[in-house]
């Protein structure tokens, strides 16, 4: 393979960047473009030099090489990392001289791509990798690390070992019929699928979560006009991005935001207040909020505790999908109450009076959110399903571990029953990457920053 290079830190200003080679040429590479009292070739794993930097006679930069030798480096390879200074013109000056001794750039994820085809990681540790650089907070870091230390290969693992070992007594049984070997019987076999169909419905159970920890909650808020939705919008976010009047029906678009609420992370939508109106603009508003509210992990309704419910409120409550999750924010409780609690908190399991437009009640709804969003029997350790492609994996080895089990109910052959036990083995080392194919691995690494 050739040598790739690339800069591994952001590409921004900053007081250090690095600059990593990678293959069987890389310290060959970083000889021609390094000069200090030792020589890159000759150094040992894991030791580092300071030097110059330079392209051809040109002087570039001062700064420290660091040597890692195959296998012991991240990719498997040879591999150097050339610390110069973070400003950005003198970086790409450096790579551009990298580039010119021999080595071609990195394609997005390469070198842990590398790192994976060199058996340094499974492939889900590898899509870890993302995670852990992408994660927003405490409990993101937490189970993002535990994907990278192999929880979810572990766990998968298991499930694999069971319906491997039921592929192998069926072909003992039925490839050696002189020996001794116990018959495998259709009851028999149908009890150790109950267990794997009970394991793969239990880790795909987690996918939900694990798309929020990814992606983070889906939120909108909602309510009629002029409620103080904007004004709530502005509160959460931090900054003024809805406009806020006493004008009904000033936000006309979605305004969106992603922000950190406790440990929860809430992609946040300001949306047109939902009620009956003859301005176009605004029916164009009230119908992409109700688009909102179909997508939306939580809802988050607004009422105005100063002002009876009417008609608007109303049709705002019929329109909440049934299986949502809705927190009800009764919005204004600094000021005399109009509004007859009493109708909410029967619509609601969860009703928390705020006043936004000087914050009291946050800490409030981020408890509420917290709660609702953090499912304490979902520990780092157990391994959840982190993506759409494991996802996929999953699924397709339960649908063959379903088929198997109707066969068996069905007396249909035994050989039959083996052909699906090992498509949903073969779903299940692809989700691994034991199995998997070249455009399966292009995919998975094409998601990747480059330099990484």
């Amino acid at each position: 393979m050739q040598t790739i290079a690339a800069i591994a830190t952001p590409h921004a200003a900053g007081g250090l960047a690095v600059i990593r080679i990678s293959g069987d040429r890389a310290l060959e590479i970083a000889e021609t473009v390094f000069s200090g009292a030792k020589r890159p070739t000759e150094m040992a794993g894991y030791t580092c030099a300071y030097g110059r930097f330079h392209d051809g006679g040109q002087m570039l930069d001062d700064g420290v090489l660091t040597v890692f030798r195959a296998p012991k480096s991240y990719t498997g390879e040879n591999t150097a990392e050339l610390s110069c200074h973070g400003g950005i013109y003198v970086t790409q000056q450096l790579l551009e001289a990298v580039y010119h001794a021999g080595a071609v750039p990195a394609q997005p994820g390469e070198f842990t791509k590398r790192a994976f085809l060199a058996g340094k990681m499974t492939l889900t540790q590898a899509e870890a990798v993302m995670d852990l650089i992408g994660a927003a907070g405490r409990r993101e870091l937490q189970f993002a690390q535990a994907q990278q230390a192999g929880a979810l290969h572990r766990r998968v693992q298991g499930i694999s070992e069971d319906i491997v070992h039921a592929l192998g007594d069926l072909a003992a049984w039925a490839d050696y019929p002189e020996e001794e070997i116990p018959a495998v019987t259709p009851e028999g076999l149908y009890h150790t699928l109950e267990g794997v169909l009970e394991q793969l419905n239990q880790t795909l159970d987690t996918y939900s979560y694990g798309r929020i920890l990814h992606d983070g909650v889906s939120a909108v808020i909602v309510g009629k006009p002029n409620v103080g939705k904007s004004t709530l919008f502005n509160l959460l976010s931090g900054s003024d991005r809805s406009i806020v009047t006493e004008i009904a029906g000033t936000t006309r678009d979605v305004v969106e935001e992603s922000i950190r609420l406790g440990d929860v992370t809430l992609r946040l939508s300001d949306t047109a207040g939902l009620r009956e109106t003859a301005d176009v603009i605004e029916q164009m508003g009230v119908q992409l909020a109700q688009k909102r509210l179909q997508q939306a992990d939580l809802i988050l309704a607004v009422f105005d505790l100063t002002r009876p419910l009417d008609v608007d409120d109303q049709q705002m409550l019929e329109k909440l999908p049934p299986e949502k999750p809705v927190i009800a924010i009764v919005n204004k409780s600094d000021q005399p109450q109009q509004m007859e609690m009493e109708t909410i908190q029967q619509h609601f399991d969860t009703v928390i009076p705020m006043a936004a437009k000087d914050g009291s009640g946050l800490e409030a709804l981020r408890e509420a959110v917290e709660t609702r969003f953090y499912q304490g029997q979902v520990t780092p350790e157990l391994g959840i399903v982190a993506n759409a492609r494991q996802k996929g994996c999953l699924e397709t080895a339960r649908a063959q571990v379903v088929q198997a089990m109707e066969a068996l109910e069905n007396g249909e052959l035994l050989d039959g029953v083996t052909v699906l036990l090992e498509e949903a083995a073969d779903a299940l080392l692809t989700l691994t990457g034991e199995r998997v194919s070249e455009a399966v691995v292009q995919d998975v690494f094409s998601r990747f920053c480059v330099g990484k």
